[in-house]
């Protein structure tokens, strides 16, 4: 062999390497590409099941909240409505004492 087919020679040996070499390279960044693709699918599965989660505790917690308030509600409409009765049955017992007593009174003077 001479110079200039041994020159020759590892010029293809430096394209081939060269070559290689970006095949390489490419074959690395598309395998992280892939990689990272993967972990942040799983990162944002993991952080969108972590809100669902969230916001349906925070949904039981209004629907609780609104149960009892609509329960409490409904409790002071009871208790006003068994305060008022409470004072008439008051009244009607007063009155009612009162006129026995008057038609008491009113007999025994008789």
């Amino acid at each position: 062999m001479n110079g200039s087919e041994i020159a020759d020679q590892l010029r293809h040996m430096q394209e081939f390497i060269a070559l290689e070499a970006r095949e390489k390279v490419e074959e690395i960044d598309s395998k992280a590409e892939e990689e990272f693709e993967i972990e942040k699918s799983r990162l944002l599965s993991t952080e969108v099941e972590r809100l669902n989660e969230m916001f349906q505790r925070r949904e039981k917690q209004l629907t609780l909240a609104k149960k009892i308030l609509d329960s409490n509600l409904a409790n002071q409409s009871r208790l006003k409505v068994l305060e008022s009765r409470n004072g008439q049955m008051s009244l009607l017992k007063e009155e009612t004492i009162s006129r026995l007593f008057s038609i008491t009174k009113k007999s025994v003077c008789l």
